[in-house]
């Protein structure tokens, strides 16, 4: 466990705002008299709390509950902690259950926002622990949560979705694209009660990262026009079990199936397709697709079967011939990246 919150401390990453207002509101309905929480973020320094805290009477909210971590670099850089009556390096969480014009300029802003965490102490209580979302302190405000909007730290995100799955909760968080694989995640993918957000379809983001952070070798760092440090991620989506009928526009398909062209698995049961544009648009058999399918997945063109055995076993509801200890896709003796396995639920040529 030690190891994996040393990761999480280095996970220090934060969305840009307009991001989440993109993605959030084509929810707004089901925020509505809901409690959200946002409990993988430094609340005031979190575009994350300020998009809910400023729109709350808008969205009709019950109850905003945010949590900081304690041994986050970016904790009081833009409220000092004192001034919200919090020890230094201690964690904190924020509950705001109102929003009125506090300073009197005819307006319910976010400088009432501030005023609230500076003057009502009922707002801001320092919390006993560090503010680990596995703490027992923070079980218990999701426990009162209806739904959980955060970007949670990538290496804890087993641990983190498989909490809100125990506790039955609504979600809509920030993902790395092969999280839709974990074990946690998939068998609701299948079922379509999981499924990728409205907003991001294609390419990564920039995120906000405090200075110092350690930067792989491919990953390229920018001064943002806030004069801040970002650090570029490929393969970021939104994941969410949120309602939302919006899909994507069924895929045009133009190649023709041929068995030269499409080989069989070795392993497997189904034909191997190595982009998502070579689709071939007169197969309806059992497909492998790489994950990236899933940016232009349609329910109402395609079901999903499965997925490769070394996701997790049984994934492929039979398609693994099972012989051998190697779970990976192989096609003529060459093992190929993971794949999705899926088939065509309409009958059209396009």
């Amino acid at each position: 466990m030690k190891h994996l919150a040393s990761a999480a401390k280095r996970e220090n990453l934060y969305t840009k705002s307009y991001e989440i207002e993109e993605e959030c509101r084509y929810y707004r309905k089901q925020f509505r008299g809901k409690t959200i929480l946002c409990n993988c973020d430094d609340p005031y320094e979190s575009c994350f709390f300020k998009y809910f805290a400023v729109n709350f009477n808008r969205l009709g909210l019950k109850k905003l509950i945010a949590t900081s971590y304690a041994a986050s670099p970016f904790a009081g850089t833009e409220i000092p902690l004192s001034e919200m009556h919090v020890e230094e390096g201690h964690a904190y969480r924020i509950e705001l259950t109102r929003l009125e014009d506090m300073n009197g300029d005819g307006a319910a802003d976010l400088e009432d926002v501030e005023w609230l965490l500076r003057n009502d102490r009922s707002v801001v209580t320092q919390l006993e622990g560090d503010g680990d979302f596995r703490s027992p302190e923070c079980v218990e405000l999701l426990k009162e949560a209806d739904i959980v909007v955060s970007f949670p730290p990538f290496p804890l995100f087993h641990e983190y979705m498989k909490q809100i799955m125990d506790y039955g909760k609504k979600f809509l968080v920030i993902i790395k694209h092969d999280v839709l694989t974990y074990k946690e995640v998939f068998p609701s993918v299948i079922t379509n009660e999981i499924r990728y957000g409205v907003s991001i379809h294609k390419g990564g983001r920039d995120f906000r990262v405090p200075a110092g952070y350690p930067v792989p070798p491919v990953t390229s760092m920018k001064y943002g026009e806030d004069g801040r440090m970002y650090v570029h991620m490929d393969g970021v989506r939104w994941l969410t079990n949120l309602e939302c009928h919006r899909y994507c526009d069924p895929l045009c398909l133009t190649r023709t199936y041929t068995p030269e062209a499409y080989p069989k698995f070795d392993n497997y049961d189904a034909i191997n397709v190595n982009a998502t544009a070579d689709i071939p648009c007169d197969y309806y058999g059992v497909m492998g697709v790489p994950i990236s399918f899933m940016n232009c997945y349609n329910p109402e063109q395609f079901e999903i079967i499965g997925c490769t055995e070394s996701e997790g076993r049984g994934f492929s509801h039979g398609l693994w011939d099972g012989i051998g200890k190697d779970a990976k896709p192989v096609v003529n003796g060459v093992t190929v990246s993971k794949r999705l396995f899926i088939r065509r639920t309409d009958q059209s040529s396009y």
